[in-house]
């Protein structure tokens, strides 16, 4: 009877076994398909873009049990960490962080934008700008007023005169959308914001490789272009802004340098510099994997450039390489492996002797080798697992090495956006494969939350998933009310959609959603603060003193609190977010109504345009008012 009931135990411990290895397994099965197929439009994937077998991350440490989830409770509603415990309720009225179980929430703020966004651009009048491409069909909104040039590619039985609009002015608040007229084609341009708050957008494909274009943020404004204002092909380009105001234009397509634009004129003479690291992070056999590479202007004015899988920070005044850096080990980080960026928050809230910290995040792509499976060798294609792997460099260290972190799950063709807490956000993209038409699958569907102050292995939090996938050209905006905006995703060559009968994987996506991360928690709105704009400073003076006048001025409030912080609103394309930085601002004094701010010190910190100003109390941040900084 013993040996019976030892021998059952031993049959159930195996069991149990095998059922906990299936339900924590981490692999994604490489995806093969043979031809393009029609999909339903929601395309979920297992586990709501959680890889197979993946923990969830956050205090309850994601535990799911031995069957992972199967009986799909806690994937969407079940999602919730353990608070944490207060000896009285005074701790917790005086934590750093206010706590909260929410996850955050989705809804649709459109059915039908006309265009589907592949380039975005948040405007200081609180209008997103985007656009696609002018050689790709027709969109679905009409100029107006009436415009039409002949037709370049969609359908066959499409007319022959394109009257479309391929750019829309969005109000973030309302979502009415004004069609805008985009001359030359800026499909897979770059851009940002220059020092008057106008968009100036640089180079496209075809008639647009050369192109610059300007547009001001008023009423009525419609694109002016100069299609012979670049001096190479800007096809795939980054574009950042330097400490004078100016832009960088780094790479592209074939174009193995960078040149220097103005940010408030059409007419100019380029300065050309070669880039040698672009060449050499070339791959072969139509593989590249270093188009938009990333960029960022470090405090002492120099640039950090990463170009698939090596970096450097370069003088980009004279073109020499001050540093080379350590190759980021794993994979691709650029396009078509397209992983995600960002330079971390940098806090100037410190001693005056003290040196900020400057660490720059990379997270996800995929192998070298994977669009040469995912677009190169048609009508086959096999999808790669993406990069799971995130590595930060502290850009201070002499010989600092990457640190390794692991995401919750795989990512490719993903957002990073830096948050008004200084938290970053991971959002759209896929588990497998790369960019390019038709080039992934399985949609990942669940925002990620980084939160860099905490411990290694407590910093990944996954967040409530959206049921609409965002692939590839797909893009997504963080608001001044501290919503994200998320549009576009069309992996197909011109917009394909169940009405036309078109075949696809993916439709083209119109819908355009607001996602509120955790701090937008209705249940944390008593740590919320007002920002008086009538009465508080938005003209700023580098390392001048401003005032920053706040509604609840009965409320006591402890100064070690309150974080201020200045966010420059990026362009996003293809999976990176350009000019993008949030900096921690020094609070000279917190009085009743009233915080004392001090400016960033210098245009290499801050470089001289238009920045969203954030008061973060406890974790919760006001909503942002507009600033501007000058010389």
């Amino acid at each position: 009877m013993k040996i019976s009931s030892t021998t059952t135990l031993l049959k159930s411990l195996v069991v149990l076994s095998l059922l906990f290895f299936y339900a924590t397994a981490d692999e994604v099965s490489t995806h093969t398909v043979s031809r393009y197929r029609r999909s339903n439009p929601i395309h979920r994937s297992q586990n709501n873009g959680r890889e197979p077998g993946t923990p969830k991350t956050g205090g309850s440490k994601g535990k799911k049990g031995l069957f992972g989830g199967i009986l799909g409770f806690g994937l969407v509603f079940g999602n919730h960490r353990q608070q944490p415990t207060y000896e009285s309720q005074e701790e917790l009225e005086t934590a750093d962080i206010a706590p909260t179980e929410y996850r955050g929430s989705w809804k649709i703020d459109s059915e039908n934008a006309g265009v589907s966004a592949m380039h975005v651009q948040l405007m200081p009048n609180n209008k997103a700008v985007w656009f696609d491409s002018t050689s790709n069909g027709l969109s679905e909104i009409q100029n107006n007023p009436p415009l039409c040039k002949p037709r370049f590619g969609g359908r066959d039985t499409d007319p022959p005169q394109d009257c479309t609009a391929h750019g829309v002015e969005y109000d973030i608040e309302t979502a009415q959308v004004r069609p805008l007229q985009v001359g030359s084609s800026p499909w897979c341009s770059s851009g940002g914001l220059g020092q008057n708050g106008n968009l100036v957008s640089t180079g496209g494909d075809k008639d647009g490789f050369r192109t610059v274009r300007n547009l001001k943020p008023c009423p009525n404004c419609e694109f002016e272009e100069n299609p012979r204002a670049l001096f190479a092909n800007r096809w795939y380009a980054t574009q950042h802004t330097l400490a004078d105001g100016s832009f960088i234009l780094v790479g592209g397509r074939n174009a193995f340098n960078y040149e220097i634009v103005p940010s408030d004129s059409l007419q100019f003479t380029p300065r050309m510099q070669e880039l040698p690291l672009l060449e050499d992070t070339t791959d072969d056999g139509g593989r590249e994997n270093n188009l938009y590479p990333f960029v960022n202007l470090l405090p002492d004015g120099n640039l950090f450039v990463f170009a698939n899988y090596k970096s450097i920070v370069l003088n980009p005044n004279t073109g020499e390489t001050i540093r080379n850096l350590p190759d980021l080990p794993g994979g691709s980080r650029n396009y078509p492996a397209s992983g995600m960026s960002a330079l971390l928050p940098i806090d100037l809230d410190i001693d005056e002797n003290s040196v900020p910290k400057v660490e720059v995040l990379i997270c996800g792509g995929n192998t070298r080798e994977a669009y040469t499976y995912s677009d190169l060798q048609l009508p086959k294609r096999t999808f790669l697992p993406a990069l799971r792997d995130c590595g930060k460099l502290n850009l201070n260290k002499e010989n600092a090495r990457w640190e390794k972190e692991q995401m919750p799950s795989r990512r490719v063709m993903g957002d990073m956006l830096l948050l008004p807490t200084g938290d970053v956000l991971m959002i759209n993209g896929a588990q497998a494969g790369t960019s390019a038409w038709d080039a992934a699958d399985i949609p990942n569907l669940n925002p990620v939350l980084y939160s860099p102050n905490k411990k290694k292995g407590k910093r990944f939090q996954e967040l409530t998933p959206t049921n609409i996938p965002r692939m590839y050209h797909s893009v997504s905006v963080v608001l001044p009310n501290g919503e994200i905006l998320v549009a576009g995703s069309n992996t197909n060559a011109f917009y394909k959609m169940e009405k036309y009968h078109d075949d696809f994987r993916f439709p083209t996506e119109l819908r355009v959603e607001k996602f509120s991360p955790p701090y937008l928690d209705a249940a944390l709105d008593k740590y919320r603060l007002e920002i008086l704009e009538e009465v508080s400073d938005k003209q700023l003076k580098y390392g001048g003193e401003f005032n920053v006048m706040i509604g609840q001025a009965e409320r006591k409030l402890k100064q070690s609190n309150i974080k201020v912080t200045m966010y420059s609103p990026p362009f996003t394309t293809h999976g990176y977010s350009m000019n993008q930085r949030l900096l921690i601002l020094k609070v000279n004094r917190v009085e009743k109504g009233h915080i004392s701010v001090v400016a960033p010190p210098s245009a290499t910190l801050a470089p001289p345009g238009h920045y969203l100003l954030f008061v973060v109390h406890r974790g919760v941040p006001s909503r942002g008012m507009w600033v501007h900084i000058t010389q």
